[in-house]
């Protein structure tokens, strides 16, 4: 093909294209573009579990907690001076005594004969006077000779014949007798403390001493604790002493082991807590498994509440609101605290038949388009 007529070829075919092209878009330019589809929006609804209101008498319980403390627990000390016997049964931790038993005897051997020898003084003492007796006071001569006939230095000492007049009595006391009688009753009292009794059934829970030891007056030697009662010292808060008084019953339990035990307040401390605003009450109780130091749990029957409803503590919205389904929608509402506890909360000011939540829903808020299923009864 000739090269000339070759490049008039594509040059024409160039110019054909664009002039094609010049017609036509006009033309596309005018055609409607389709309609756009609307995308129908849809509310989603997210379903709730809710429980109607029924407002009713509620018992209120409120939570204590606190260690067993012993309720007779005392220390034992000597009294006296001297060697602890051998005779003694070991008083170790943990052994048990029942009331009147002896604890601890301490030898009094050197105090026993050192009353003997106070007695044969009184003795030798009321012999050298009764001469003196027969002749200036004949009336109580006999008196006096029957108290020493009867005398015995192995007996408590016996009080001395009363006087029959100002005269005798000034005499006697002339003498010394009435001091040295004194002085006898002292020692014979002090003899008694010699042997330490249990003065209460309970078990040994500290031992300082051994047997053929020596003590002294003012020592502390064991100490006893009984183990049928126990008292639980609770904290209770200021509001809460309307709820409660002594001798309020009170369910206990243990995280620790089984069983369950009931306990009294039996005191209530005047003293109040100028940091905590709370107050101590004493909890008596007693019964099998029960030991001290155990940390125990309970809750507390304070008072009836009257048109109230019991609610889960954690369906309280910054502790004094609650969810309610409106109109398909949350709305809060405030109630009043009457009580709490660890588990349920007691409000007021809800009407019998709205709806409320019946479990914590997660990025819940005000105006939620909800969907209510499971209605349900309120909370006993």
């Amino acid at each position: 093909m000739n090269p000339v007529f070759r490049k008039l070829s594509i040059v024409l075919g160039a110019l054909i294209l664009a002039g094609a092209v010049f017609i036509i878009a006009p033309k596309l330019s005018q055609k409607e573009a389709p309609p756009k589809k609307e995308v129908a929006e849809v509310a989603v609804q997210r379903e709730v579990k809710v429980m109607k209101v029924k407002n009713n008498d509620v018992s209120s319980k409120l939570d204590v907690q606190g260690s067993l403390e012993a309720f007779n627990k005392v220390g034992i000390f000597a009294e006296v001076t001297g060697t602890l016997s051998n005779s003694n049964r070991t008083v170790k931790v943990g052994n048990y005594f029942k009331k009147g038993a002896v604890l601890l005897d301490i030898d009094r051997e050197e105090a026993k004969l050192n009353i003997l020898s106070q007695k044969s003084n009184v003795l030798n003492g009321i012999t050298t006077l009764m001469p003196d007796l027969k002749i200036d006071y004949p009336e109580s001569f006999q008196q006096w000779k029957t108290y020493l006939d009867n005398f015995d230095v192995n007996q408590p000492i016996k009080a001395f014949p009363k006087a029959l007049n100002d005269q005798e009595k000034y005499f006697i006391a002339s003498k010394n007798l009435l001091s040295q009688y004194y002085s006898i009753k002292s020692a014979e009292n002090r003899l008694q403390k010699y042997t330490v009794y249990a003065p209460f059934s309970g078990v040994i829970t500290q031992s300082m001493i051994q047997p053929g030891t020596l003590v002294r007056a003012g020592q502390q030697m064991a100490e006893l604790m009984s183990t049928g009662a126990y008292e639980m010292k609770a904290t209770l808060n200021l509001e809460d002493l309307k709820f409660i008084k002594i001798g309020s019953k009170v369910d206990l339990y243990s995280d620790a082991v089984d069983g369950s035990w009931k306990g009294t307040i039996k005191r209530i401390s005047d003293q109040i807590d100028p940091n905590t605003q709370s107050v101590i009450a004493y909890i008596g109780a007693s019964g099998k498994g029960l030991r001290e130091g155990m940390y125990l749990r309970g809750n507390l029957n304070s008072q009836t509440i009257r048109s109230a409803m019991q609610l889960p503590i954690d369906l309280l919205i910054n502790q004094r609101q609650v969810y309610t389904v409106k109109d398909g929608k949350l709305a809060l509402q405030t109630v009043e605290i009457v009580n709490t506890n660890a588990d349920y909360a007691v409000v007021k000011g809800l009407t019998d038949g709205q709806l409320i939540l019946k479990e914590k829903i997660i990025g819940a808020f005000e105006g939620l388009e909800v969907k209510p299923i499971e209605l349900t009864a309120s909370v006993e």
